[in-house]
């Protein structure tokens, strides 16, 4: 890292501790409302509600489906 310039590395960390707030306050219940380390109700994981071209099923049964070939398709690739 001593390579790179620091306006290069802090918006990029920048970046990424943004997009992680945004994520964690999509899961998580505020402090002070709940427990520690509680999950929202209607928060299912890795759904965060990106979906720009409308490929989530509404179907929990296709989601799950949808989501598991996702899941084989990403370990097929590890190995390959």
């Amino acid at each position: 890292l001593p390579e790179i310039a620091g306006t290069v590395i802090f918006p990029f960390f920048l970046a990424i501790n943004i997009a992680e707030a945004l994520r964690a306050n999509t899961g998580w219940v505020e402090p002070g409302v709940g427990s520690f380390f509680t999950l929202r109700e209607s928060y299912y994981p890795g759904d965060i509600g990106f979906d720009p071209l409308g490929l989530k099923p509404t179907d929990g049964k296709e989601f799950a489906k949808m989501q598991t070939k996702e899941l084989s398709n990403g370990r097929l690739a590890m190995l390959a």
